[in-house]
Protein backbone atom coordinates (compact mmCIF):
# COMPACT_ATOMS: atom_id res chain seq x y z
CA UNK A 1 0.00 0.00 0.00
CA UNK A 2 1.41 3.22 -1.34
CA UNK A 3 1.65 6.27 1.37
CA UNK A 4 2.24 9.83 0.74
CA UNK A 5 3.22 12.21 3.33
CA UNK A 6 0.64 15.16 2.30
CA UNK A 7 1.51 18.70 3.56
CA UNK A 8 -2.02 19.39 4.16
CA UNK A 9 -2.75 16.94 6.27
CA UNK A 10 0.51 16.82 7.96
CA UNK A 11 0.31 12.86 7.80
CA UNK A 12 1.54 10.03 5.64
CA UNK A 13 -1.58 9.26 3.74
CA UNK A 14 -3.02 6.48 2.15
CA UNK A 15 -2.82 7.39 -1.69
CA UNK A 16 -6.01 6.60 -3.29
CA UNK A 17 -6.58 8.25 -7.02
CA UNK A 18 -10.12 9.89 -7.56
CA UNK A 19 -10.70 7.93 -10.27
CA UNK A 20 -9.87 4.20 -10.38
CA UNK A 21 -6.15 3.88 -11.55
CA UNK A 22 -5.89 7.15 -12.58
CA UNK A 23 -3.67 9.72 -11.59
CA UNK A 24 -3.57 13.65 -12.15
CA UNK A 25 -0.39 15.38 -10.99
CA UNK A 26 0.95 18.82 -11.38
CA UNK A 27 4.07 20.11 -10.50
CA UNK A 28 5.31 23.40 -10.83
CA UNK A 29 7.97 24.18 -13.39
CA UNK A 30 10.51 26.59 -13.72
CA UNK A 31 10.15 30.30 -14.54
CA UNK A 32 12.77 30.34 -17.39
CA UNK A 33 14.93 33.51 -17.10
CA UNK A 34 18.06 31.38 -16.31
CA UNK A 35 20.04 27.87 -16.92
CA UNK A 36 18.81 25.51 -14.74
CA UNK A 37 20.51 24.26 -11.60
CA UNK A 38 21.04 21.68 -9.47
CA UNK A 39 17.94 22.72 -7.44
CA UNK A 40 15.25 22.46 -10.04
CA UNK A 41 17.05 19.28 -10.69
CA UNK A 42 16.04 18.12 -7.21
CA UNK A 43 12.53 18.97 -8.38
CA UNK A 44 12.33 17.23 -11.26
CA UNK A 45 14.34 14.39 -10.14
CA UNK A 46 12.12 14.06 -7.72
CA UNK A 47 8.82 14.09 -9.11
CA UNK A 48 10.51 12.40 -12.35
CA UNK A 49 10.49 9.48 -9.42
CA UNK A 50 6.83 9.91 -8.51
CA UNK A 51 5.54 9.41 -11.89
CA UNK A 52 7.99 6.71 -12.39
CA UNK A 53 6.55 4.99 -9.70
CA UNK A 54 3.27 5.27 -9.72
CA UNK A 55 3.04 4.20 -13.55
CA UNK A 56 5.44 1.05 -11.79
CA UNK A 57 2.12 0.57 -9.72
CA UNK A 58 0.09 0.38 -12.74
CA UNK A 59 -1.67 3.60 -12.75
CA UNK A 60 -2.24 5.75 -15.98
CA UNK A 61 -0.86 8.98 -15.20
CA UNK A 62 -1.37 12.31 -16.76
CA UNK A 63 1.52 14.39 -15.72
CA UNK A 64 1.82 18.16 -16.43
CA UNK A 65 4.15 20.25 -15.67
CA UNK A 66 4.34 23.99 -16.63
CA UNK A 67 6.55 26.92 -18.02
CA UNK A 68 6.08 29.96 -16.48
CA UNK A 69 7.25 32.42 -19.47
CA UNK A 70 6.15 36.04 -18.47
CA UNK A 71 7.51 37.28 -15.06
CA UNK A 72 8.60 39.99 -13.88
CA UNK A 73 12.62 38.38 -13.72
CA UNK A 74 11.70 37.54 -17.34
CA UNK A 75 10.72 40.82 -18.27
CA UNK A 76 13.74 42.52 -16.24
CA UNK A 77 16.36 39.90 -18.28
CA UNK A 78 15.08 40.40 -21.83
CA UNK A 79 15.06 44.20 -21.46
CA UNK A 80 18.72 43.87 -20.03
CA UNK A 81 19.63 42.17 -23.57
CA UNK A 82 18.11 43.85 -25.57
CA UNK A 83 15.53 40.91 -27.00
CA UNK A 84 11.76 40.14 -26.34
CA UNK A 85 10.50 38.21 -23.26
CA UNK A 86 9.32 35.10 -25.53
CA UNK A 87 12.69 34.89 -27.17
CA UNK A 88 14.37 35.04 -23.94
CA UNK A 89 11.66 32.39 -22.45
CA UNK A 90 12.15 29.82 -25.07
CA UNK A 91 16.05 29.85 -25.17
CA UNK A 92 15.96 29.18 -21.54
CA UNK A 93 12.92 26.19 -22.22
CA UNK A 94 15.37 24.51 -24.62
CA UNK A 95 17.98 24.69 -22.08
CA UNK A 96 15.76 23.38 -19.67
CA UNK A 97 14.65 20.66 -21.46
CA UNK A 98 18.14 19.44 -22.13
CA UNK A 99 19.33 19.67 -19.02
CA UNK A 100 16.70 17.68 -17.82
CA UNK A 101 16.99 14.94 -20.62
CA UNK A 102 20.68 14.83 -19.57
CA UNK A 103 19.91 13.64 -16.38
CA UNK A 104 17.18 11.58 -17.71
CA UNK A 105 14.06 13.23 -16.43
CA UNK A 106 11.19 11.69 -18.38
CA UNK A 107 9.01 14.11 -20.60
CA UNK A 108 5.83 14.82 -18.66
CA UNK A 109 2.92 14.23 -20.15
CA UNK A 110 1.62 17.91 -20.87
CA UNK A 111 4.01 21.09 -20.57
CA UNK A 112 1.95 24.16 -20.43
CA UNK A 113 3.29 27.24 -20.99
CA UNK A 114 1.42 30.27 -19.04
CA UNK A 115 1.23 32.23 -21.92
CA UNK A 116 -0.49 29.93 -24.05
CA UNK A 117 -3.41 29.66 -21.13
CA UNK A 118 -4.33 33.29 -21.28
CA UNK A 119 -7.89 32.45 -22.33
CA UNK A 120 -8.30 30.44 -19.08
CA UNK A 121 -6.61 33.11 -17.02
CA UNK A 122 -9.23 35.39 -17.74
CA UNK A 123 -11.68 33.14 -17.45
CA UNK A 124 -10.86 32.22 -14.18
CA UNK A 125 -10.71 35.78 -12.87
CA UNK A 126 -13.96 37.04 -14.26
CA UNK A 127 -15.61 33.81 -11.93
CA UNK A 128 -13.38 34.96 -8.96
CA UNK A 129 -15.24 38.90 -9.43
CA UNK A 130 -18.41 37.31 -9.50
CA UNK A 131 -17.91 35.48 -6.50
CA UNK A 132 -16.85 39.06 -4.97
CA UNK A 133 -13.33 36.98 -4.15
CA UNK A 134 -11.37 39.57 -6.21
CA UNK A 135 -11.99 43.29 -7.63
CA UNK A 136 -10.52 45.40 -10.05
CA UNK A 137 -8.40 48.33 -8.45
CA UNK A 138 -7.11 51.01 -11.55
CA UNK A 139 -6.27 47.88 -14.72
CA UNK A 140 -5.05 45.69 -11.56
CA UNK A 141 -7.34 43.01 -10.28
CA UNK A 142 -6.46 41.67 -6.82
CA UNK A 143 -7.72 38.56 -4.66
CA UNK A 144 -9.64 39.26 -1.48
CA UNK A 145 -7.82 36.66 0.94
CA UNK A 146 -9.79 37.28 3.49
CA UNK A 147 -13.26 36.35 2.11
CA UNK A 148 -11.37 33.03 1.52
CA UNK A 149 -12.33 30.64 4.97
CA UNK A 150 -9.97 28.42 4.41
CA UNK A 151 -6.89 30.89 3.72
CA UNK A 152 -4.03 29.24 5.43
CA UNK A 153 -4.86 25.50 5.67
CA UNK A 154 -1.42 24.47 3.77
CA UNK A 155 1.09 26.29 5.13
CA UNK A 156 -0.19 26.43 8.47
CA UNK A 157 -0.14 30.49 8.64
CA UNK A 158 -3.07 32.51 10.16
CA UNK A 159 -4.49 36.09 9.16
CA UNK A 160 -2.98 37.51 12.23
CA UNK A 161 0.39 36.17 11.73
CA UNK A 162 0.30 37.73 8.55
CA UNK A 163 -1.01 40.73 9.26
CA UNK A 164 1.92 41.22 10.99
CA UNK A 165 3.66 41.72 8.38
CA UNK A 166 5.26 38.67 6.93
CA UNK A 167 5.61 38.58 3.19
CA UNK A 168 2.27 41.09 2.97
CA UNK A 169 3.91 43.20 -0.12
CA UNK A 170 2.48 47.30 0.48
CA UNK A 171 0.69 48.46 -2.29
CA UNK A 172 -1.92 51.35 -2.89
CA UNK A 173 -4.19 49.50 -5.05
CA UNK A 174 -5.04 47.14 -2.48
CA UNK A 175 -8.10 46.73 -0.02
CA UNK A 176 -5.84 44.90 2.88
CA UNK A 177 -2.35 44.32 2.59
CA UNK A 178 -2.91 40.98 2.68
CA UNK A 179 -4.95 41.13 -0.98
CA UNK A 180 -2.27 39.76 -4.24
CA UNK A 181 -2.76 40.13 -7.41
CA UNK A 182 -4.24 38.34 -10.13
CA UNK A 183 -3.68 40.93 -13.37
CA UNK A 184 -1.20 43.17 -13.56
CA UNK A 185 -1.88 46.27 -15.65
CA UNK A 186 0.83 47.09 -18.38
CA UNK A 187 3.86 49.12 -18.09
CA UNK A 188 6.02 50.69 -21.09
CA UNK A 189 7.91 48.15 -22.53
CA UNK A 190 6.00 45.27 -21.03
CA UNK A 191 4.70 42.14 -23.04
CA UNK A 192 0.68 42.96 -22.61
CA UNK A 193 -2.74 40.58 -23.45
CA UNK A 194 -5.87 42.54 -23.83
CA UNK A 195 -8.87 41.89 -20.70
CA UNK A 196 -11.73 43.37 -19.70
CA UNK A 197 -9.90 45.29 -17.30
CA UNK A 198 -7.56 46.73 -20.02
CA UNK A 199 -3.81 45.51 -21.49
CA UNK A 200 -2.28 43.68 -18.91
CA UNK A 201 -0.73 40.46 -17.71
CA UNK A 202 -1.39 37.87 -15.04
CA UNK A 203 0.01 37.20 -11.51
CA UNK A 204 2.54 34.67 -11.06
CA UNK A 205 -0.35 32.46 -8.76
CA UNK A 206 -3.18 32.28 -11.55
CA UNK A 207 -1.06 31.28 -13.76
CA UNK A 208 -0.87 28.15 -12.18
CA UNK A 209 -4.20 27.59 -11.28
CA UNK A 210 -5.05 28.10 -14.82
CA UNK A 211 -2.74 25.74 -16.42
CA UNK A 212 -3.76 23.31 -13.84
CA UNK A 213 -7.71 23.31 -14.21
CA UNK A 214 -7.05 23.24 -18.30
CA UNK A 215 -5.72 20.08 -18.26
CA UNK A 216 -6.02 18.44 -15.27
CA UNK A 217 -9.79 19.53 -14.27
CA UNK A 218 -11.00 21.02 -10.87
CA UNK A 219 -9.71 18.07 -8.29
CA UNK A 220 -6.61 16.87 -8.78
CA UNK A 221 -4.56 13.99 -6.97
CA UNK A 222 -0.97 14.99 -6.67
CA UNK A 223 0.15 19.18 -6.84
CA UNK A 224 4.14 18.91 -5.80
CA UNK A 225 6.63 21.48 -5.49
CA UNK A 226 9.93 22.83 -3.85
CA UNK A 227 8.82 23.60 -0.07
CA UNK A 228 9.74 26.80 -0.97
CA UNK A 229 6.31 27.25 -2.87
CA UNK A 230 3.97 26.04 0.17
CA UNK A 231 3.28 29.71 0.70
CA UNK A 232 2.58 32.12 -0.60
CA UNK A 233 2.39 30.09 -4.34
CA UNK A 234 0.71 27.09 -3.22
CA UNK A 235 -1.38 28.92 -0.92
CA UNK A 236 -2.63 30.95 -2.93
CA UNK A 237 -3.69 28.03 -5.54
CA UNK A 238 -5.82 26.72 -3.70
CA UNK A 239 -7.62 30.21 -2.60
CA UNK A 240 -7.99 30.71 -5.95
CA UNK A 241 -8.77 27.53 -7.52
CA UNK A 242 -11.30 26.51 -4.67
CA UNK A 243 -12.97 30.46 -4.90
CA UNK A 244 -13.52 29.80 -8.51
CA UNK A 245 -14.81 25.90 -8.57
CA UNK A 246 -16.19 25.06 -4.84
CA UNK A 247 -14.53 22.03 -4.73
CA UNK A 248 -10.98 20.79 -3.20
CA UNK A 249 -8.04 21.72 -5.41
CA UNK A 250 -5.81 18.68 -4.78
CA UNK A 251 -6.61 15.58 -2.76
CA UNK A 252 -2.55 14.90 -1.60
CA UNK A 253 0.60 18.15 -1.70
CA UNK A 254 3.84 17.03 -2.21
CA UNK A 255 7.13 19.33 -1.71
CA UNK A 256 10.63 18.55 -2.39
CA UNK A 257 13.41 20.10 0.39
CA UNK A 258 16.07 22.20 -0.50
CA UNK A 259 19.33 21.95 -1.98
CA UNK A 260 22.05 23.39 0.93
CA UNK A 261 25.65 24.10 -0.23
CA UNK A 262 27.92 24.17 2.44
CA UNK A 263 25.40 24.43 5.35
CA UNK A 264 23.81 27.37 3.53
CA UNK A 265 20.03 27.04 1.10
CA UNK A 266 20.91 27.50 -1.89
CA UNK A 267 20.22 30.85 -3.46
CA UNK A 268 21.29 33.36 -6.01
CA UNK A 269 21.37 36.27 -3.43
CA UNK A 270 23.96 33.96 -1.88
CA UNK A 271 25.91 33.60 -5.61
CA UNK A 272 25.96 30.09 -4.31
CA UNK A 273 24.25 28.31 -7.22
CA UNK A 274 25.34 25.12 -9.01
CA UNK A 275 24.76 24.98 -12.20
CA UNK A 276 23.90 21.75 -14.23
CA UNK A 277 25.95 22.25 -17.15
CA UNK A 278 28.64 22.84 -15.22
CA UNK A 279 27.88 20.04 -13.08
CA UNK A 280 27.34 17.85 -16.22
CA UNK A 281 31.23 18.91 -17.32
CA UNK A 282 32.83 17.39 -14.23
CA UNK A 283 30.35 14.49 -13.45
CA UNK A 284 28.55 11.86 -15.51
CA UNK A 285 24.61 12.34 -15.24
CA UNK A 286 24.32 9.13 -13.21
CA UNK A 287 26.86 10.55 -10.11
CA UNK A 288 24.40 13.36 -10.29
CA UNK A 289 21.05 11.85 -10.54
CA UNK A 290 22.37 9.63 -7.42
CA UNK A 291 23.29 12.09 -5.35
CA UNK A 292 19.80 13.72 -5.88
CA UNK A 293 18.06 10.56 -4.74
CA UNK A 294 20.38 8.90 -2.33
CA UNK A 295 18.35 11.26 0.51
CA UNK A 296 15.16 11.53 0.65
CA UNK A 297 13.17 13.92 -1.55
CA UNK A 298 11.34 15.79 1.60
CA UNK A 299 14.87 15.81 3.64
CA UNK A 300 17.19 19.08 2.79
CA UNK A 301 20.04 17.74 0.90
CA UNK A 302 23.90 18.70 1.56
CA UNK A 303 26.12 19.94 -0.86
CA UNK A 304 30.08 20.12 -0.58
CA UNK A 305 33.26 20.06 -2.20
CA UNK A 306 33.26 16.47 -2.01
CA UNK A 307 29.94 15.59 -2.58
CA UNK A 308 29.45 14.81 -6.50
CA UNK A 309 32.63 13.00 -6.29
CA UNK A 310 31.61 10.59 -3.47
CA UNK A 311 28.23 9.95 -5.59
CA UNK A 312 30.61 9.30 -8.54
CA UNK A 313 32.47 6.63 -6.74
CA UNK A 314 29.07 5.04 -6.01
CA UNK A 315 27.82 4.73 -9.12
CA UNK A 316 30.78 3.62 -10.63
CA UNK A 317 30.61 0.82 -7.81
CA UNK A 318 27.19 0.07 -9.34
CA UNK A 319 28.00 0.06 -13.00
CA UNK A 320 31.20 -1.88 -11.92
CA UNK A 321 29.59 -4.97 -10.89
CA UNK A 322 27.05 -4.77 -14.15
CA UNK A 323 30.48 -4.96 -16.22
CA UNK A 324 31.98 -7.28 -13.77
CA UNK A 325 28.73 -9.56 -14.96
CA UNK A 326 29.36 -8.94 -18.33
CA UNK A 327 32.48 -9.79 -18.77
CA UNK A 328 32.85 -12.68 -16.14
CA UNK A 329 29.43 -14.13 -16.42
CA UNK A 330 27.86 -13.23 -19.77
CA UNK A 331 25.38 -16.05 -19.41
CA UNK A 332 23.62 -14.77 -16.74
CA UNK A 333 20.28 -12.35 -17.79
CA UNK A 334 17.80 -10.83 -16.62
CA UNK A 335 15.34 -12.55 -18.81
CA UNK A 336 16.14 -15.54 -17.16
CA UNK A 337 15.48 -14.74 -13.45
CA UNK A 338 14.04 -16.46 -11.12
CA UNK A 339 10.64 -15.19 -10.64
CA UNK A 340 10.03 -16.12 -6.91
CA UNK A 341 13.86 -15.11 -6.10
CA UNK A 342 13.63 -11.67 -7.77
CA UNK A 343 9.98 -11.34 -5.84
CA UNK A 344 11.82 -11.95 -2.51
CA UNK A 345 14.47 -9.69 -3.80
CA UNK A 346 11.94 -6.81 -4.51
CA UNK A 347 10.15 -6.72 -1.45
CA UNK A 348 12.47 -4.63 0.48
CA UNK A 349 12.81 -2.13 -2.63
CA UNK A 350 9.01 -2.08 -2.89
CA UNK A 351 8.31 -1.50 0.44
CA UNK A 352 10.59 1.28 0.95
CA UNK A 353 8.76 2.98 -2.33
CA UNK A 354 5.78 2.61 -1.00
CA UNK A 355 7.04 4.67 2.61
CA UNK A 356 6.49 8.51 0.95
CA UNK A 357 8.72 7.26 -1.86
CA UNK A 358 11.71 6.48 -0.28
CA UNK A 359 14.67 6.43 -2.37
CA UNK A 360 17.22 6.24 -0.38
CA UNK A 361 16.58 3.20 1.04
CA UNK A 362 16.08 1.74 -2.16
CA UNK A 363 19.20 2.76 -3.55
CA UNK A 364 20.72 1.01 -0.24
CA UNK A 365 19.31 -2.42 -0.94
CA UNK A 366 20.91 -2.33 -4.65
CA UNK A 367 24.49 -1.40 -2.98
CA UNK A 368 23.80 -4.87 -0.93
CA UNK A 369 22.97 -6.41 -3.59
CA UNK A 370 25.75 -5.13 -5.96
CA UNK A 371 28.12 -6.26 -2.78
CA UNK A 372 26.40 -10.22 -2.69
CA UNK A 373 27.29 -9.90 -6.70
CA UNK A 374 30.79 -9.09 -6.39
CA UNK A 375 31.61 -11.87 -3.63
CA UNK A 376 29.66 -14.61 -6.02
CA UNK A 377 31.71 -13.11 -8.74
CA UNK A 378 34.73 -13.66 -6.55
CA UNK A 379 33.99 -16.85 -5.19
CA UNK A 380 33.44 -18.53 -9.16
CA UNK A 381 29.84 -19.70 -6.99
CA UNK A 382 28.81 -22.61 -9.64
CA UNK A 383 25.73 -21.38 -9.22
CA UNK A 384 26.52 -18.01 -10.20
CA UNK A 385 24.45 -17.58 -13.67
CA UNK A 386 20.79 -18.40 -11.83
CA UNK A 387 22.11 -15.46 -8.77
CA UNK A 388 23.66 -13.23 -10.83
CA UNK A 389 20.61 -13.10 -13.34
CA UNK A 390 18.48 -12.64 -10.46
CA UNK A 391 20.33 -9.55 -9.39
CA UNK A 392 20.74 -8.29 -13.44
CA UNK A 393 16.73 -8.49 -13.08
CA UNK A 394 16.28 -6.64 -9.39
CA UNK A 395 18.79 -3.29 -11.10
CA UNK A 396 16.45 -3.34 -14.26
CA UNK A 397 13.40 -3.55 -12.34
CA UNK A 398 14.30 -1.35 -9.58
CA UNK A 399 15.44 1.05 -12.56
CA UNK A 400 11.86 1.65 -13.93
CA UNK A 401 11.48 3.93 -11.30
CA UNK A 402 15.10 5.55 -10.41
CA UNK A 403 16.10 5.72 -13.66
CA UNK A 404 19.82 5.59 -13.30
CA UNK A 405 20.62 2.92 -15.06
CA UNK A 406 19.96 3.71 -18.60
CA UNK A 407 23.06 3.56 -19.94
CA UNK A 408 25.12 0.12 -20.71
CA UNK A 409 27.94 -0.33 -18.67
CA UNK A 410 30.86 0.32 -21.00
CA UNK A 411 28.91 3.55 -21.77
CA UNK A 412 29.31 4.67 -18.86
CA UNK A 413 32.73 4.60 -18.43
CA UNK A 414 33.17 5.60 -22.04
CA UNK A 415 31.43 8.96 -20.65
CA UNK A 416 33.97 8.92 -17.82
CA UNK A 417 36.81 8.29 -20.04
CA UNK A 418 35.55 11.36 -22.30
CA UNK A 419 34.70 13.61 -19.90
CA UNK A 420 38.91 12.76 -18.35
CA UNK A 421 40.46 14.44 -21.52
CA UNK A 422 42.26 11.38 -21.85
CA UNK A 423 44.12 9.83 -24.89
CA UNK A 424 42.09 6.14 -24.95
CA UNK A 425 44.23 4.78 -27.64
CA UNK A 426 47.59 5.78 -26.09
CA UNK A 427 45.81 4.15 -22.79
CA UNK A 428 45.08 0.84 -24.56
CA UNK A 429 49.20 0.88 -26.11
CA UNK A 430 50.54 1.44 -22.83
CA UNK A 431 48.42 -0.99 -21.17
CA UNK A 432 49.34 -3.74 -23.86
CA UNK A 433 52.80 -2.79 -23.65
CA UNK A 434 51.98 -3.65 -19.93
CA UNK A 435 50.90 -6.91 -20.58
CA UNK A 436 53.67 -7.94 -22.24
CA UNK A 437 56.15 -6.97 -20.19
CA UNK A 438 54.22 -9.23 -17.27
CA UNK A 439 54.29 -12.17 -19.57
CA UNK A 440 58.07 -11.72 -19.93
CA UNK A 441 58.17 -11.31 -16.23
CA UNK A 442 59.30 -7.78 -16.21
CA UNK A 443 57.63 -6.89 -13.57
CA UNK A 444 59.62 -3.67 -13.04
CA UNK A 445 58.69 -2.48 -16.21
CA UNK A 446 55.13 -3.38 -15.63
CA UNK A 447 54.59 -1.37 -12.08
CA UNK A 448 56.30 1.87 -13.74
CA UNK A 449 53.21 1.83 -16.67
CA UNK A 450 50.84 0.91 -13.97
CA UNK A 451 52.05 3.34 -12.05
CA UNK A 452 52.80 6.42 -14.36
CA UNK A 453 48.72 5.79 -15.93
CA UNK A 454 47.80 6.47 -12.01
CA UNK A 455 49.59 9.30 -11.57
CA UNK A 456 47.18 10.53 -14.86
CA UNK A 457 44.12 9.49 -13.05
CA UNK A 458 44.26 6.38 -14.73
CA UNK A 459 43.20 2.99 -12.97
CA UNK A 460 43.55 -0.73 -14.28
CA UNK A 461 41.78 -3.56 -13.21
CA UNK A 462 42.81 -7.18 -14.14
CA UNK A 463 40.10 -9.53 -13.95
CA UNK A 464 39.15 -13.29 -15.63
CA UNK A 465 42.37 -12.36 -17.81
CA UNK A 466 41.55 -9.11 -19.00
CA UNK A 467 42.85 -5.31 -18.24
CA UNK A 468 40.51 -2.54 -18.23
CA UNK A 469 40.63 1.00 -16.80
CA UNK A 470 38.55 3.36 -15.77
CA UNK A 471 39.38 7.09 -14.38
CA UNK A 472 39.82 7.82 -10.48
CA UNK A 473 37.24 10.03 -8.92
Amino acid sequence: MLKVYNTLTGNKDEFKPIKENKVGMYVCGPTVYDLSHIGHARSAVSFDVVYRYLKYLGFEVTYTKNYTDIDDKIIKRALEEGVTSKELAERYIEAYDKDMASLMVSVPSIRPKATETMEEIISIIEKLIEKDYAYEAEGDVMYRVRNFQGYGKLSGKNIEELESGARVEVDNKKEDPLDFALWKNSKPNEPSWESPWGSGRPGWHIECSAMCLKHLGETIDIHGGGRDLVFPHHENEIAQSEAATGKPFAKHWLHNGFVNIEKEKMSKSLGNILNIQEALKSYTPEAIRLFLLSSHYRSPIEYGPDTLKESEAKAERLFRVLYRIEEECPAASAEDADAARLDEKLKPIKAAMDDDFNTAAAIGKLFEEAQNANKVLDSNDKDARTILSVTLALIKEADSFLGIFEKKPSEYFDEKKSMAGVDPIEIERLINERNTARREKDFQLADKIRDGLLEKGVVLEDAAGKTSWTIKN
